[in-house]
């Protein structure tokens, strides 16, 4: 017996194997169980986005600082020109001057130049790019400016950007981005051809990179984008919090479906409460929104017809349960999603 286990142990060390005992082989074959959570990683044959748009294109924080004065209007001036010559945006001057298109003036005529830091936008650049590279929120870069729906910013547009509040905001590429943020701020910036003076945004009815054309109506019929519970309601919560979508539970990893067609705005996970998101935009102002996922597999400006998949479900971000948050929003505004889905 001796000699027998010795020539195994010898058979072993010469052909580089190891000798493990029968229960050791038995319970090394049972992975341990992983806990109950979305861990997913997307494997090398998945669609996987690209970066978000403000991290595709940085922006250069490069404004110029305007002092606040007067300017008395020269013959053969325009309402560029001047802009051009003291550095302010041209619509920044309009509004406190109370200038109508086609925004003409005369000589002698004296303007009132808000002061501030203007930044010049460049082909390509987004709101929520720009709004990172100074360190305020999108949200009050549109306040200061007036800007309107759908907030589609054009190459040498001058903005003003607003003062770093640091109570309530970050610096650098740790602002606080929110759903409203990447509805509204990450369209990039158009070169439009010169128009009247100051070059409006085009008319939320022309076609732009990424969305659907004019002829395409808000989505008449909605399809659910999964089967399942609905577990939160819109609106008030019971411990009052408000909700601006439904939640539907279900397993991890089914198929979520586009409830309508259109264009992915957004892909990514930059909404922390939200995990995995994927956003489509729809004729007019409409868009949708499909939070919680696990796995995504479209990109933005990728076309999607109504019931294609667009994810699979998960419970990332801040889930209590697998489920999918799905919202409908009209602009900036949430919509009630059964009040659009059909009933069953």
């Amino acid at each position: 017996m001796w000699i027998r286990g010795a020539a195994l142990i010898a058979l072993a060390l010469t052909t580089g194997c190891t000798m493990v005992p029968p229960m050791a082989q038995r319970a090394s074959a049972e992975p341990p169980s992983a806990p109950y959570r979305d861990t997913w990683s997307p494997p090398a044959s998945a669609h996987v986005a690209p970066p978000t748009a403000w991290q595709a294109r940085p922006v250069l924080a490069d404004a110029i600082e305007v002092a606040a004065t007067t300017y008395i209007v020269r013959q053969g001036d325009t309402l560029r020109l001047i802009a051009e010559r003291t550095g302010a945006g041209s619509e920044a001057i309009a509004r406190p001057n109370n200038l109508v298109p086609p925004y003409a003036v005369r000589p002698g005529q004296r303007l009132f130049i808000p002061g501030g830091r203007y930044h010049t936008v460049h082909e390509g650049e987004t709101g929520i790019a720009i709004a990172r590279a100074y360190a305020v929120r999108w949200s009050r870069i549109i306040a200061a400016n007036a800007l309107s729906e759908p907030y589609v910013l054009r190459t040498g547009l001058r903005l003003l950007i607003p003062a770093v509040d640091d109570r309530s905001e970050a610096r650098g590429d740790r602002v606080q981005v929110d759903l409203d943020d990447i509805v509204t701020g990450t369209r990039p910036a158009l070169a439009l051809a010169d128009r009247a003076e100051p070059a409006a945004a085009p008319h939320r009815s022309g076609t732009l990179p990424g969305e659907m054309p004019s002829s395409l109506r808000p989505p008449a019929s909605l399809q659910w984008p999964l089967k399942g519970m609905v577990v939160t309601r819109f609106g008030p919560g019971r411990s009052g919090e408000r909700s601006t979508g439904i939640k539907i539970a279900t397993p991890i990893g089914t198929p979520v479906m586009a409830a309508a067609d259109g264009v992915v705005a957004y892909v990514g996970r930059d909404v922390p409460s939200l995990g995995g998101l994927v956003i489509l935009r729809h004729g007019g102002t409409w868009t949708s929104v499909y939070g919680h996922a696990g796995q995504l597999l479209v990109r933005p400006g990728q076309t999607v017809r109504q019931g294609e998949m667009i994810a699979l479900s998960g419970n990332s971000g801040r889930a209590d349960r697998p489920e999918l948050h799905f919202e409908l929003r009209d602009g900036r505004s949430p919509v009630d999603p059964l009040t659009r889905l059909p009933q069953r």
